[in-house]
């Protein structure tokens, strides 16, 4: 079934696009919610000045994330998560997590645009691709590293002889020390 898009539909096209849909997809979703109609030729005027508008749109949005996509290709994202002694992770890390990661650095993007075969489920250094818009790519290396326990901070402080607390040391030189 033709229909004339009224409005940009995401997968579809933008809006004053002609496009071939199922009918069932046309008459319980887009036709209902005024994102298509009929594709006469007075639709397609009406809609002509919304497709130009519209254009000009997608245009700056495709420059934005070209720019976007160039920025993040030396990006590299850190994820802590809790995991085995053999490195397997107890949970995962999916696209949310990926996505938020790349939020706190500054990165707005949604976990639609992350692309992961399947989610990661152990401590390694992963090249992750980002899909921003169909023809716009990046990829940017994440890092899945152990989320470290209350007694691991310790134990390598431990080693490095490094103290945790420069107060703790401060009593034990008063409690110890008659000069």
């Amino acid at each position: 079934m033709k229909l004339l898009l009224c409005k940009n539909v995401s997968p579809l096209g933008i809006v004053g696009d002609v496009v071939d849909v199922s009918a069932g997809y046309a008459r319980n979703y887009l036709v209902p919610h005024g994102l298509a109609t009929e594709p006469t030729q007075t639709n397609m005027r009406r809609l002509a000045k919304a497709r130009r508008e519209a254009e000009k749109e997608r245009a700056a949005e495709h420059s934005r994330l070209e720019a976007l996509a160039e920025r993040m290709k030396s990006v590299e994202v850190t994820i802590h998560a809790k995991a085995n002694e053999e490195g397997h992770l107890y949970g995962s890390v999916n696209k949310r997590e990926i996505a938020a990661a790349l939020e706190t650095e500054g990165y707005f993007v949604k976990p639609e645009q992350v692309i992961l075969e399947a989610p990661i489920r152990h401590l390694d250094t992963v090249m992750v691709d980002l899909r921003l818009v169909d023809d716009v790519r990046t990829s940017i290396k994440v890092w899945v590293v152990r989320e470290k326990e209350e007694g691991e901070e310790d134990e390598e402080e431990a080693e490095t002889g490094t103290e945790a607390d420069p107060a703790s040391r401060a009593e034990m030189n008063d409690d110890g020390a008659d000069d």
